[in-house]
């Protein structure tokens, strides 16, 4: 199913899409195999109107699939039209069920294409591990860009008990799950189909993980392996690599000393990348899956239930009893009391066998502890999100404590959101990886980049009222082409805990341990410049009395001035470069200038639109543009206004010297005879390569710390002459401050 899921579901749009038809033969394949099969037919879709418009758009006449519409019945086609006017009104999934005649369920979800990945086969897994079974499975698009899911279920025969034994014991058998217990209590079909319903929504989030195996097992339930997965990118970002012994270090070296700062810095990265990798961490929660267990209860007596009066451990089981009677993580919550954080610290002591085992569980535990409020219960959501007290921020990496920290998981991205002020604003920037080596680099900075840039905005914004935020989108590998989707759900999650819940079944009210109503307010950054106006409505939709400041850079309709257009942020720039030409007395168009960030960016389209230098090279996502008598203004100016990278730049304008280099080029002989091995290192290390040498060096763009205390010296000439007079920043964090 993975395969379907990968080749035909996960892809499937408007113009070319599938729908795929799946049933299980009531009999086994053989005496000696006890064993069903199960086939699946994919076909294209055929759709009525492919492009529905306006009210054809609800009309499930007109967007449905042909063959669909020649076999559904009339019941059928008014319980997806319903399904499908959710969708259209809401972001996340739609999930309904009805009786059928024959007693097992239908299961019916819905929800917008390529808006989750892998959901099928997780819906499978999920199914199977409450001993369940599909007779017959249906998968329906839609030309408006809907796909609806049909399961038909029923208790697989051996099911006749739930997990619950406070014991774990399990019995299995070459069909039945092994989660089942022999003492574990009866269960029907209703119980088993409610449950379904509310842990697909935590599925849709987050389909696959690579706890999935654990959940297959059984040896962890699905909320257990999403809480792991959490608590995983938890310890990936924020474990203390450093430790005492650098905090001893960083006070006894000279902060004024270049080279104890460069040491240090050196130190720092090291340690960063190799004290706990991805792999490592993984491996250990793996290995320590008893512990997650029991963690995750920690974590769900806090937030899957208010805790205001009267015994905490009484309303769980007693809401469990009659909520969340089938869950394997809920019912062990009823079997016992869960532990406490000192009798957790023990208990990790006692169990794990090494201090790096010890710190990423006690990570976990971290992670409970400082968690004020999160929707991972919230009946339907699109990602998960959670707010947390910054105060377990080591104060040796970050000495200013912020006022606020989001963390918001996705099946396409991680993000955080971060603010030094109560009332702060700031942009969110999508961040996007090129290969496998650019997404570990990005991820491992993540954070410390989202940090330092609110705490660089904060102080940028010290002469007005609101304080100074940031929020950062890191895109999956498999989620570059999906920055819009990652974007909605980033926004959609966080309103999930800025809101107050007030539609049982769809949005509850939630276990809020912060104890007060916040606001953040988002700006456009990389990536983000058309993004705003969806957000300021979506807000509104949602109910949000605050939409109309929700977002800045908003279209002129609906009050807002948008930032690219009148390239806000690029006159103010440019205007510490026509000031160091007036006091210097300088011509503009004889001057040279380098220029990182290229003409499809906000700041780096809008330097080419204003200003009237000699731009000798210029440096995107795309590669290096070079020309030493000067770039073709009249080229640069037709990207920028069309908003495209260099690599749309027509070659045949450039100079004799002039060349471009991309990331997807090897073996590049340049107009000198300089060899380039590779494009993608060419690119990325270009802003110190001796050819960049300029009058006027304005970042636009690029990675934060590009220029730090380890190659600054690479600015440099031997002569100790500077390659360029005049850096102009505009681009936040492109030098650390030691450089």
């Amino acid at each position: 199913m993975c395969r379907i899921d990968a080749e035909y579901l996960d892809i499937s749009v408007p113009e070319k899409a599938y729908r795929v038809e799946s049933y299980r033969s009531r009999g086994k394949v053989s005496k000696s195999l006890d064993a069903s099969l199960r086939t699946y037919f994919v076909n294209t879709c055929d759709f009525v109107n492919p492009a529905p418009e306006g009210d054809a758009a609800a009309d499930i006449a007109q967007v449905s699939d042909r063959t669909f519409l020649a076999k559904a019945t009339p019941h059928v086609l008014d319980l997806y039209s319903g399904v499908i006017a959710k969708v259209l009104a809401r972001t996340g999934p739609v999930i309904v069920s009805d009786e059928l005649p024959s007693g097992g369920y239908r299961l019916v979800i819905g929800y917008r294409q390529r808006s989750t990945q892998g959901f099928y086969a997780a819906m499978s897994d999920l199914y199977h591990y409450y001993s369940m079974y599909s007779s017959r499975k249906y998968v329906e698009q839609f030309s408006n860009g809907v796909t609806i899911i049909s399961l038909y279920l029923d208790l697989a025969k051996h099911a006749k008990k739930l997990a619950g034994s406070g014991s774990g014991s399990s019995a299995t058998s070459s069909n039945a799950s092994p989660v089942l217990s022999a003492t574990a209590p009866q269960a029907t079909i209703e119980e088993c189909v409610a449950q379904i319903k509310k842990e697909a929504s935590l599925l849709f989030c987050i389909p696959n993980t690579p706890f999935q195996t654990l959940f297959k097992t059984g040896e962890l339930s699905v909320q257990e392996a999403v809480y792991a997965f959490a608590g995983w990118i938890f310890a990936q970002h924020f474990l203390n690599r450093l430790g005492s012994e650098y905090a001893t270090l960083a006070e006894i070296l000279d902060p004024t000393d270049a080279t104890d700062i460069e040491v240090l810095a050196k130190l720092k990265k090291r340690l960063r990348q190799e004290t706990f990798t991805r792999e490592l961490v993984l491996d250990i929660l793996l290995r320590h899956h008893e512990l997650v267990k029991d963690l995750y209860a920690h974590f769900a007596h806090v937030h899957y239930v208010s805790s205001d009066a009267g015994s905490a451990v009484t309303k769980v089981a007693d809401r469990l009893k009659a909520d969340l009677h089938v869950s394997l993580s809920m019912t062990r919550l009823q079997d016992q009391k869960p532990l406490t954080s000192e009798e957790l610290q023990l208990k990790i002591a006692r169990v794990t066998t090494n201090a790096h085992d010890a710190m990423v569980m006690r990570a976990l535990l971290d992670f409970n502890e400082h968690v004020l409020k999160t929707n991972f219960y919230q009946p339907t959501k699109v990602a998960l999100s959670f707010r947390m007290d910054p105060g377990f921020l080591p104060a040796v990496e970050y000495p200013t404590k912020p006022y606020g920290l989001f963390l918001v998981i996705g099946n396409e991205f991680r993000g955080f959101h971060v603010r030094f002020q109560d009332v702060a604003r700031g942009g969110i920037r999508i961040v996007r990886s090129r290969n496998a080596e650019a997404f570990s680099i990005n991820q491992r900075t993540l954070f410390d980049e989202n940090y330092s840039l609110a705490s660089t905005q904060h102080r940028k914004n010290k002469d007005i009222p609101e304080g100074g935020s940031k929020g950062t989108i890191l895109l999956n590998l498999n989620a570059q082409d999906r920055p819009f989707v990652a974007f909605e759900k980033y926004v959609d999650a966080i309103l999930d805990l800025l809101l107050t819940g007030e539609t049982p079944g769809i949005k509850n009210r939630l276990v809020d341990r912060l104890g007060r109503n916040e606001i953040l307010f988002f700006g456009p950054d990389e990536g983000t410049a058309g993004y705003m106006d969806w957000a300021s409505q979506h807000a509104r939709k949602r109910g949000a009395p605050f939409w109309k400041a929700f977002t800045t850079g908003k279209s002129q309709t609906l009050g807002g001035i948008p930032h690219d257009t009148y390239g806000m942020t690029t006159r103010s720039v440019h205007q510490y470069v026509l000031g160091i030409i007036r006091q210097l007395g300088l011509d503009e168009s004889a001057c040279t200038k380098l220029q990182t960030g290229g003409p499809d960016g906000d700041l780096g389209s809008n330097e080419i639109k204003i200003s009237h230098d000699r731009t000798t090279a210029i440096v995107d996502g795309s590669g290096v543009l070079y020309d030493p008598q000067g770039i073709d203004r009249t080229e640069l100016e037709r990207l920028a206004g069309e908003r495209l990278m260099i690599q749309h730049f027509d070659s045949a304008k450039l100079g004799p010297q002039g060349f471009r280099v991309l990331v997807d080029d090897f073996q590049v002989t340049l107009p000198d005879g300089t060899q380039v091995q590779d494009g993608l290192s060419f690119r990325n290390g270009f802003h110190v390569n001796p050819l960049a040498a300029a009058d006027f060096f304005v970042p636009c763009g690029g990675r934060p710390e590009s220029i730090d205390i380890n190659n600054v010296g690479q600015l440099f000439e031997a002569d100790g002459s500077t390659r360029f007079k005049y850096v102009v920043e505009g681009a936040n964090l492109f030098f650390t401050q030691d450089a």
